[in-house]
């Protein structure tokens, strides 16, 4: 049976801004990572696939979906990866197109599980008896989840687990455009995002939802953003979940409000809910002084590990 342990964060790290922007600052050195460089679901593209290589040919599968402009060496990836690592199991990070240091021709974005879908069929196809775990964080997170739904009792992974996904992205982005989040989290987003685009003349980006309506959305057959996050939202989907999952979400998250949170009328039964006080986005800092990064790794794999890791 699946029993989290408490988060308890340092007395002093309260705040789901700082526990959020704090988290990076306790990031480990990265795994040594084997890329390789695969055709997306297109074949037009390439996406970079970072493995870390068991040496038991058996052992279980843990393939990784970042947050937005995210990648193999963000601090959640890193922690989750050498943990994977530690115990002896494989492990990958699959970027999406434009993400890890490789261009592309067409965007990504929120709903994209037709990318999904063809990451987690390369990996099933290269790891055909091995158990096949999946995890998505933020953008990567919604994603999955709406993956899940998607696919009922045909998706691929055994178990997945759902980090601090903005299921509802109106909701996450009305809170991204206003306050902190926008002073604290939106520079650092536009700063790597309007590279990739052509940019509009006269046209000056100040919010996340202002390039999703005027680069994301268009890009990838929107009609603006609303639109966008209508359809691509994982919350409608929650409820159409078959294979065990951890949605975690911390009731701090700036990203996502907690009366926003999911609850138990709407997602399924596979579906465990595990929303903490605290934990920011995608931040989760426990223990005492400076505290540590290790309590998500293992409550992720210890969530596997209660649906039959233990015995692969």
């Amino acid at each position: 049976m699946f029993k989290p342990t408490p988060l308890i964060p340092p007395r002093w790290l309260h705040n789901g801004h700082a526990q959020t922007l704090y988290a990076k600052s306790l990031q480990a050195p990265p795994p040594h990572y084997r890329r390789e460089l695969l055709p997306d679901s297109y074949g037009v593209d390439l996406l970079a696939y970072d493995f870390v290589d068991s040496a038991n040919a058996n052992a279980p599968v843990v393939v990784l979906f970042h947050g937005l402009e995210g990648s193999s060496r963000s601090h959640y990836a890193v922690e989750l990866m050498k943990t994977v690592q530690e115990r002896g199991w494989h492990g990958v990070v699959a970027h999406f197109r434009t993400c890890g240091g490789v261009a592309a021709t067409r965007a990504y974005h929120s709903g994209d599980t037709r990318e999904i879908a063809h990451i987690l069929g390369s990996l099933k196809t290269r790891y055909p008896t091995q158990k096949l775990y999946a995890i998505g964080f933020s953008l990567g997170g919604n994603a999955l989840a709406k993956y899940l739904g998607e696919q009922g009792d045909k998706a691929l992974p055994n178990a997945a687990a759902v980090v601090s996904a903005p299921v509802n992205l109106h909701a996450a982005a009305a809170a991204l455009d206003v306050g902190l989040s926008r002073l604290f989290y939106t520079p650092y987003f536009l700063h790597t995002l309007n590279k990739k685009v052509d940019k509009i003349p006269n046209v000056f980006i100040s919010k996340l939802s202002q390039f999703d309506d005027l680069h994301t959305a268009p890009l990838n057959g929107f009609a603006g953003c609303h639109d966008y996050y209508e359809r691509s939202q994982s919350l409608p989907f929650l409820p159409h979940i078959t294979r065990p999952t951890l949605l975690l979400n911390a009731k701090n998250d700036p990203f996502l409000p907690s009366q926003f949170l999911p609850n138990a009328q709407q997602v399924s039964a596979s579906v465990t809910l595990l929303q903490p006080e605290h934990g920011g986005h995608c931040g989760f800092v426990s223990g005492a002084g400076r505290g540590h990064l290790r309590w998500l790794p293992e409550t992720v794999l210890s969530f596997f590990a209660a649906h039959g890791m233990e015995n692969a």
